[in-house]
């Protein structure tokens, strides 16, 4: 298995991972052709030097995804901070360990790019991933909120 950066041709097999769930089947629009929204996501995401969308793959293909972006501020004497989004992992290979070695890969590289920390939100209907993020040593320490249009 290896971990890369993904190229555009990625995005049909990401966005299949991102419907591919409970919660992703009422967010997504995974169709054929796929919508060119997505495309043009993929887009800015790409030219946009501080984010990282990555995949997983293996000989038989994309078996996981996730987005990583540096948000700098002024807080923390002009800090970095890294933000996870979009962890999926192939239904088939869920429970393998390749979440954790993806999450290893966004840690070390938010390190390395000198961020002093690293966060994520999580879906309160997701107490399986809240599970699992608490392995890995985040902690619950905020109250999120959002606002939808």
């Amino acid at each position: 298995m290896q971990i890369r950066e993904a190229i555009k041709s990625d995005v049909p097999a990401i966005v299949a991972m991102l419907a591919d769930d409970e919660l992703g089947q009422k967010r997504e629009d995974y169709r054929e052709p796929l919508p060119s929204r997505y495309f043009e996501a993929f887009d800015k995401i790409n030219g946009d030097p501080n984010q990282y969308l990555i995949v997983a793959e293996d000989s038989k293909g994309i078996i996981g995804t996730a987005q990583l972006t540096f948000i700098s501020y002024l807080t923390y004497r002009g800090g970095v901070r890294a933000q996870i989004e979009a962890v999926r992992i192939k239904s088939t290979r869920r429970g393998t360990g390749l979440g954790e070695k993806l999450f290893r890969w966004m840690i070390d590289k938010a390190r390395n790019e000198g961020a002093h920390l690293i966060q994520l939100t999580t879906d309160k209907q997701r107490p399986d991933a809240l599970r699992f993020y608490e392995k890995l040593g985040f902690k619950a320490t905020h109250q999120g909120m959002k606002m939808h249009f």
